[in-house]
């Protein structure tokens, strides 16, 4: 893909056309905020799939974020920062992005020509990005907005409950395709543009990167939908206690006693 680089600013006094750094500068950002968030997202998934582990492992990443191994009491306020902070990103590169969508059905529809004219595969693969981009705009708020006014409620039970009792999960599973399927498309067509892990055969090297891809994009949905479906059992399990707070039983067995 190539960068816009430059926009034309009129003349200067010598009759000369300027150029404006800011496209480059917007696109440069919109590249990183995408990289930020998508490599965010793959250490989500690796700290939320820790419920396959077991309830304590879940348990010991939690209180890592909330502070309390470092502290010595939890914080889950800390959460609530780091929400905040994902979800200015998101609204960040959601700017950045827009800036490319079709504007107008006139424009979706020469689009939409163009795409099917040439059948090119990574054409398809970035309106797959557009579409799972506008959809995961509009679906991943709520779930931020949780998780920034109750970081309290995330843990073994917390998330269980919610996702079962709570009835998350629908929402949930169309989260999981848009964004592993956002996430891997961007992150291969930030390395096509940038020449990442590029060899000497540029289309070998593309063709190897799609398959990584595609792979990684399988290996997480599975990891993802077997993590939503262990949610959903403890959910199950614990619906005659919602609203009960998970401690391991190491940690009940080091209090002191009342």
């Amino acid at each position: 893909m190539r960068m816009h680089t430059s926009a034309m600013r009129g003349p200067d006094a010598w009759g000369r056309v300027r150029k404006s750094p800011w496209p480059a500068r917007m696109d440069l950002a919109q590249s990183l905020s995408g990289l930020l968030l998508g490599l965010f997202m793959w250490g989500h998934m690796a700290f939320v799939s820790s419920i396959l582990i077991s309830k304590d492992a879940m348990w010991i990443v939690t209180k890592a974020f909330e502070g309390y191994f470092v502290f010595g009491h939890s914080f889950p306020v800390l959460v609530s920062f780091v929400v905040a902070g994902v979800a200015a990103l998101i609204v960040l590169h959601a700017f950045l992005a827009m800036r490319k969508f079709p504007a107008s059905a006139r424009q979706y529809g020469v689009f939409d020509e163009h795409r099917k004219t040439l059948g090119h595969g990574d054409t398809t693969l970035w309106w797959v990005q557009v579409v799972t981009g506008f959809a995961l705009f509009f679906l991943a708020f709520p779930h931020l907005f949780q998780m920034l006014m109750h970081p309290a409620d995330i843990g073994p039970y917390g998330s269980a409950d919610r996702v079962w009792s709570a009835r998350w999960w629908p929402l949930y599973l169309v989260l999981l395709f848009c964004v592993e399927l956002h996430a891997g498309i961007g992150l291969y067509r930030l390395a096509v543009k940038w020449g990442w892990f590029q060899g000497d055969d540029p289309n070998a090297s593309r063709a190897r990167l799609k398959r990584l891809k595609w792979v990684l994009t399988i290996f997480l949905l599975a990891l993802g939908l077997a993590t939503l479906a262990a949610y959903m059992r403890i959910g199950r399990e614990h619906a005659d206690r919602v609203g009960e707070v998970y401690t391991p039983a190491w940690v009940k067995a080091a209090e002191p006693a009342n």
